[in-house]
């Protein structure tokens, strides 16, 4: 199977979804798509146990797509390997009275990675460009000074929070925390076919909800929204990856060689060394444990 480049996938120049692919069509087998994951989630395991024995870096892995795109499962196959205390996942649903009662970004800071450690933002800041844009109406929960009704939310105040949103990762970034970005570019049509596979099929059928539904009118919306959000947030500090979705397990696969092909950048990510002292005297403190 061939090899994954990020560079195939990273948002370098602007882009337009409905030119990118769904899917690669590589013709690999699912056994050898499974082989490639192994090998790649065994070497971030190490590499987040080294991470946390260095303990100067967070890693941040932001996980946006449409319903059905597979984040979930992914979250489960990638890092499944780890050490359970190397790795938070944080599902962002619909603000609570608490968190309405802060700026938009603050449940996210809340949120980062401690250093050493991995945070996955299954859904992350940028439903705040993207499902309150699709229903304005949302950001008349927020509270905020000069907004009375939909009609006071200008173009410019969608620029603003793409501004803020660049701002925090620039921010984030700049102190420690490495911030990798992924959207699940799944096709309707196959969306189609997993929310038809949640109805018929009884295990799955708690997956569903008819406000999937309802949402999926709104696909056209979400697709320009989304193609924005992106252009205007992919930075080389914070950079936005576009993997076809349609296949789950190439997806898995991609993902995840990502990750470990951006994370070679950081060659200083290594175990501390003891102190000199306490190596030279390994000998006593060997005979006091042997007493």
């Amino acid at each position: 199977m061939k090899s994954i480049d990020p560079k195939d996938f990273k948002v370098v120049a602007p882009i337009s979804l409905k030119d990118l692919p769904t899917d690669l069509n590589c013709r690999a087998s699912d056994d050898d798509k499974e082989d490639k994951l192994d090998g790649v989630r065994e070497k971030l395991s190490e590499l987040q146990d080294v991470m946390y024995a260095h303990n100067r870096y967070g890693v941040l892995i932001c996980l946006q797509g449409m319903d059905t795109s597979g984040k979930d499962s992914l979250i489960r196959e990638v890092f499944k390997e780890f050490n359970s205390r190397g790795v938070v996942v944080h599902s962002f649903k619909t603000p609570n009275s608490a968190e309405l009662e802060h700026d938009y970004l603050w449940r996210h800071y809340l949120a980062l990675p401690e250093k050493g450690k991995f945070a996955i933002f299954n859904r992350t800041h940028y439903e705040n460009v993207l499902v309150t844009r699709v229903h304005p109406e949302y950001i008349l929960n927020e509270n905020l000074p000069g907004i009375e009704k939909v009609e006071d939310i200008t173009p410019q105040f969608w620029e603003n929070r793409m501004e803020q949103i660049n701002n925090f990762e620039k921010h984030i970034s700049q102190n420690g925390t490495i911030v990798l970005k992924f959207f699940f570019h799944l096709s309707k049509e196959e969306q189609r076919k997993r929310l038809l596979r949640r109805l018929e099929n009884e295990e799955h059928h708690w997956k569903f909800s008819p406000g999937d539904l309802r949402e999926r009118e709104h696909w056209d919306h979400y697709m320009q929204y989304y193609e924005e959000a992106i252009n205007k947030t992919a930075k080389e500090h914070a950079p936005w990856y576009i993997v076809p979705a349609d296949d789950k397990d190439m997806a898995r696969y991609i993902v995840a060689q990502i990750i470990w092909e951006e994370m070679q950048k950081y060659t200083d990510i290594k175990e501390p060394e003891l102190d000199d002292k306490v190596k030279m005297n390994f000998a006593i403190y060997r005979d006091q444990l042997k007493d």
